[in-house]
This record gives C-alpha cells, sequence and structure tokens, in this order.
C-alpha cells in the first residue's frame, strides 16, 4: 500500500529559536508512527523501548541559556534521523541502521512481510528526514552569520544496560566527540571538565558512544561548527521498564550537572570567540 494524500507526514519536528549560539538537536525523543509502521511493528516493538524518553523534558531549562531546541517527533522506528540517508554503518560493532529492522536488544522490529515498503521508506526520507537535516543546517548557519560561530550539542539517552550493544552498565555520561574531530580539543576540555568537577555520575569521553551522524556531520572545528553528543544512561532521570516513567527527584539532580555543562559551552564559546 503507498501513502495516501490523507497519510502525507506534516510537522515532524518542533523547533523553537533561541538567542545563543547553541542547538540541542534531539533526534530520537520521537514517539509519532505512520500508519504503515505502527500496522507492522512486533509486540516486542510497540512499547517504543528504544525510544530517548522524556529528553525534551529534561533539557526544557536550556531555553533559560538561549540555547534553540531542534526535535524530532516521529519514532526512529519510522527512520532514524542519527543516520546517513545513504544508510552507511556508522559502528563497526553491534547497532541499528535508517531503518531499524531490530531493537537494540537484537529482536525484530516488524512482523515478517509488514516493513514498509522502498517507497514508503524514500518518501520518510523526504518528509521527515530531510526537513529535519534542512532545519538543523539553516539554524547553524543562521548563528555563524550571527556570532561568528555555532554550538551544537546532540543530545541522547539509552537504558543503561544492553548486553547486545555494550558490557555490563554504561557510564552514566558519555560524551562524544568523533574522537576529537566534531570541535576544538578547548571545548571537549571543558564539558569533560563540568564532569570532572561532580563525584554522583559517572563519565566517558569517546567510549561506546563517540557521536552518530550528526555529530560526525555537523561538527566542522575548522569552519567553526563545533558538536558534542551526550548519551545518557536513562536510570538516571526515569524508570527504565515500561511504562519508562519520568522521575521527578533523579531528572532535578542530573540537570545539576546538565546545566553548568551547558553553560560551559557557551563560557568556551565566548572566551574563544571574543
Amino acid at each position: 500500500m503507498s501513502l495516501s494524500a490523507s497519510h502525507v507526514i506534516a510537522n515532524p519536528y518542533h523547533f523553537i529559536r533561541g538567542t545563543a549560539p547553541l542547538l540541542i538537536s534531539i533526534p530520537h525523543a520521537g514517539t509519532h508512527l505512520t500508519p504503515e509502521v505502527a500496522s507492522g511493528l512486533t509486540d516486542a516493538a510497540l512499547p517504543l523501548s528504544d525510544t530517548d524518553w522524556h529528553i525534551p523534558r529534561l533539557y526544557d531549562f536550556a531555553r533559560s541559556l538561549g540555547a534553540s531546541i531542534l526535535v524530532g517527533e516521529y519514532s526512529r522506528f519510522v527512520i532514524d534521523l542519527n543516520r546517513p540517508a545513504d544508510d552507511t554503518p556508522l559502528y563497526a560493532t553491534a547497532t541499528t541502521g535508517l531503518f531499524p529492522d531490530t531493537l537494540f536488544d537484537g529482536r525484530p522490529t516488524f512482523k515478517p512481510g509488514m516493513e514498509p515498503t522502498a517507497a514508503q521508506r524514500q518518501q520518510y526520507l523526504a518528509q521527515i528526514w530531510q526537513p529535519y537535516h534542512q532545519t538543523l543546517q539553516a539554524e547553524l548557519a543562521r548563528m555563524k552569520q550571527e556570532f561568528g560561530y555555532a554550538l551544537l550539542f546532540d543530545a541522547h539517552s539509552i537504558a543503561s544496560r544492553i548486553p547486545r550493544l555494550f558490557e555490563g552498565k554504561l557510564p552514566d555520561l558519555n560524551l562524544g566527540t568523533n574522537d576529537g574531530a566534531s570541535c576544538l580539543p578547548g571545548l571537549s576540555d571543558a564539558v569533560e571538565g563540568c564532569c570532572l568537577q561532580q563525584t554522583r555520575f559517572s563519565h566517558v569521553l569517546n567510549g561506546r558512544f563517540k557521536g552518530g551522524y550528526i555529530t560526525r556531520e555537523y561538527g566542522q572545528p575548522q569552519a567553526d561548527q563545533h558538536a558534542v553528543q551526550l548519551e545518557l544512561a536513562q536510570v538516571n532521570y526515569m524508570e527504565e521498564i515500561e511504562p519508562f516513567a519520568w522521575s521527578e527527584d533523579k531528572a532535578t539532580e542530573l540537570q545539576g550537572v546538565l546545566k553548568p555543562l551547558l553553560a560551559g559551552m557557551l563560557a568556551w564559546g565566548e572566551a574563544h570567540y571574543p
């Protein structure tokens, strides 16, 4: 079945423009499904467990810092906004693609023969993936024109234990700079320094998660465009089992680290680009 006119995808993202040279990208918090994807998901996939739950709420404070915020509205089971359009694998280890056919734990995403067609997926690419990236690119360009530089923070979260993807328990704060290629060393030092100034949460720089497509593609320090990814262990702000409930006390404590981290990025930018 092809998409009919009534199934044209509208509002694939939510965007709030800020006043500072910082853009927060949140590509995996969306839960909207197209009819084809909704009808084809396996029982294991229906809870949308691989969603970056509550991330827009967790980072809502960033609006007070003047950050622009871009949030994808559709589930990664429709199309993954943090994968390249040609679906080139980002990791040599286990991962999921532009159109995920398995969950993080390896179970199938779709019932046999119920995957969206190639034509439908091309429409997802044109009507969901492209608009998100066009908006991201345009906002970074606007920031560079206004401020002379742009800072991109790609915000993610994941369950703290997924044996198929990594051994044991994931560190609480997983910073990624594509092994130092997506930003200048000073910015990397600034964000890691914020993590080192506290003892409550563990952290790692360029560990299992070095940055996905967005960090790698738009982190261009030679062009005064700097990108950092942060993959959070979800146990620190929510319940990791269905219904994936928000934990106010945990979230407030975690925000005590996230706020100075983002403020530190802005302070670095002001110092480096006086």
